[in-house]
């Protein structure tokens, strides 16, 4: 199967998982999507991100972003598994975990990087917007836990740039100014964000977070 990129139409799938049979599209309805794969069960940094993913779930649904994770083990590993991740990380696991032993979702979203695995998934992220796009795509080495602060803040600046002409500068968080986006002449972006326009460059203007 050719790369998923940026844009693309995230591949549905149908799957068993932690939490039974699902389609991939019908568990996501209109909701925004993250799914997040693990190399293995039983791994060690999985388990601490797992247990850290369920800790965050309010702060997801927060923002309407439904969660799932996926690893190549089978569904009775996993309900195993859960019960370490509940007992370690002091929390419920409280989203959907697929079961890919055959490695058909792996394969769809190109989690199998055979340079580091030939048989495990790398440890990707996607973010998922409600019209099923691919807006997000990380990929983290197996030594390297996520940082669910930093998808917390990916998703306000997606969610933020989706619907309004603006674009986050670096190191943003909510709350913070944003850049008025280039193809806005200056004088549209004062009627705009009625909140004021700093020019500080004709191609850098930045303006208050509009949707606060």
């Amino acid at each position: 199967m050719a790369t998923l990129r940026l844009g693309d139409l995230a591949p549905n799938f149908t799957a068993d998982t932690s939490l039974g049979m699902i389609d991939f599209y019908d568990y996501l309805g209109d909701s925004w999507g993250i799914l997040f794969s693990h190399p293995a069960d039983f791994t060690p940094v999985c388990t601490t991100e797992l247990g850290s993913a369920a800790k965050f779930k309010d702060e997801f649904d927060r923002r309407n972003v439904k969660m799932i994770a996926l690893s190549v083990d089978g569904k009775e590993s996993h309900n195993e598994w859960i019960k370490d991740i509940n007992e370690t990380q002091n929390t419920t696991v409280n989203f959907p975990i697929i079961a890919d032993e055959d490695k058909k979702v792996s394969t769809l979203y190109d989690m199998i990087h055979p340079n580091a695995d030939d048989n495990l998934t790398v440890r990707s992220v996607y973010i998922i917007a409600p019209d099923k796009t691919v807006k997000l795509m990380i990929t983290y080495p197996a030594s390297t836990g996520r940082n669910f602060h930093e998808l917390l803040r990916v998703i306000d600046s997606l969610q933020l740039t989706a619907y309004h002409k603006v674009a986050t500068p670096a190191n943003w968080k909510h709350g913070d100014k944003v850049v008025v986006s280039p193809a806005i002449t200056t004088e549209d972006a004062k009627k705009i964000f009625p909140k004021g326009v700093e020019e500080v460059k004709p191609y850098l203007r930045m303006t208050p977070q509009p949707n606060i």
